[in-house]
């Protein structure tokens, strides 16, 4: 049961409004109470349990808009509790709630694998946030016109993977000198922009809200400022990644760093970092896709894609803060605020009334990544021995700890 507690000599942090101030939190029944750096500086009346939090900062929590929950979905939410994340948002056919630690949506399937649309209405109405084939494309021009038009009616956005598919087919990696190099068919950078541009035309058409997914390339991120700027309902989320990593990081033939899109040049890295700092960018998602080893531990181009990222989410966003490329409260804003809004969630800001759902973290305790002490129970990260700095160290759903990196 939730009880009343304060969370005193905190960073608090609200990139909604710009709160950055030491101070006290205040939460009762599972809500926000109130906050404020004058907040019982008399002292912690009786029936309230007070933390010391040794100005370690305080933020909304988390929310993951990118997760799929392929290995056993306990061991998911177990990791996104590790990592800071208080609400993930999973891609179809979605992930299961029951007896999770954080908040669980998920997104509805916009077709139904061919050329016809899924049961969109039907998804809505069961919670659906917004629809998606997930790491599929939705390729054909006409059925994504269809998919804008009704996903409009019912008040949804739709999300894309942005993948051309007649030009990535068989690419196992970013077309260039890496690959050719290594000897592997390449994806180019184009495939990603020539598919955002012709959706973007049916957005036009429709006015149907539009977000990609895990944007990869300075190409993309140049088409969605122009879209912006030009008022289209575009929005548009990357991965830590593809500002992390390029393609060099597959040197090796290393099957942890094959991804879908693939790992980009370096200066498309850049260009994903100046798209996170103008606010072209609007948020970031871990894109945690577990696989199991005999899925990863295999010839390059037999293993799967993907990624496992709840865990590495905050400190390898917080690398951003420290290299000075972001401020910390915008860097914030990408994990919570901005894909509330995105996604209509009443969450990621603090507010009296607010679910109490919150991330503790200290910005500046080194560590370095070890997959072999995940929450996953996949390993596939290619992060690992990667040393970082700043960790979730509290987790609070609902006004109660989930996580507890020192208990």
């Amino acid at each position: 049961m939730a009880r009343r507690m304060a969370y005193r000599n905190a960073r608090l942090l609200d990139p909604a409004t710009g709160l950055d101030a030491v101070g006290t939190l205040l939460t009762e029944g599972g809500t926000i109470a109130d906050f404020g750096p004058g907040l019982l500086a008399d002292g912690v009346p009786d029936g309230i349990e007070a933390i010391d939090l040794g100005g370690q900062c305080l933020a909304p929590g988390l929310i993951d808009m990118r997760v799929t929950t392929g290995e056993r979905e306990e061991a998911t939410h177990e990791a996104a509790a590790a990592g800071g994340v208080t609400a993930m948002v999973c891609l179809p056919p979605g992930g299961d709630e029951t007896g999770s630690p954080v908040r669980v949506y998920r997104y509805g399937r916009a077709t139904d694998g061919a050329s016809g649309l899924a049961e969109m209405g039907l998804a809505a109405r069961s919670g659906a946030l917004a629809f998606t084939d997930g790491e599929a494309v939705i390729a054909e021009a006409a059925v994504m016109l269809r998919v804008l038009r009704y996903a409009g009616a019912l008040g949804r956005p739709v999300v894309q993977h942005p993948e051309e598919p007649s030009l990535a087919e068989g690419g196992q990696m970013n077309a260039g000198e890496v690959a050719t190099r290594m000897g592997l068919p390449g994806i180019p950078a184009q495939a990603e922009v020539i598919l955002i541009e012709r959706d973007l035309r049916l957005v036009e058409l429709t006015g149907t809200r539009y977000h990609v997914a895990h944007v990869s390339t300075g190409a993309a991120v140049d088409v969605l400022r122009d879209a912006k700027r030009r008022g289209l309902p575009v929005t548009c989320d990357t991965a830590p990644a593809y500002f992390a990593l390029t393609e060099t990081d597959v040197i090796g033939y290393r099957t942890a760093a094959k991804l879908s899109p693939p790992l980009r040049g370096e200066m498309d890295r850049r260009a994903i970092v100046e798209g996170l700092a103008d606010g072209t960018i609007d948020a970031i998602a871990s894109d945690h896709r577990p696989q199991p080893d005999d899925r990863k531990d295999v010839p390059f181009v037999d293993a799967a894609c993907g990624i496992v990222g709840l865990e590495t989410l905050l400190p390898l966003v917080l690398e951003l803060v420290h290299n000075g490329k972001l401020p910390l409260l915008r860097a914030l804003a990408a994990l919570t605020c901005n894909p509330a809004d995105l996604l209509g969630l009443p969450l990621g800001r603090l507010a009296p009334g607010r679910a109490a759902d919150l991330t503790v973290f200290d910005p500046d305790r080194l560590w370095r990544v070890d997959v072999a002490r995940f929450r996953s129970r996949s390993r596939n990260s290619a992060f690992d021995r990667r040393p970082v700095t700043g960790r979730a160290t509290r987790t609070i759903v609902g006004g109660v700890t989930v996580f507890d990196l020192d208990a």
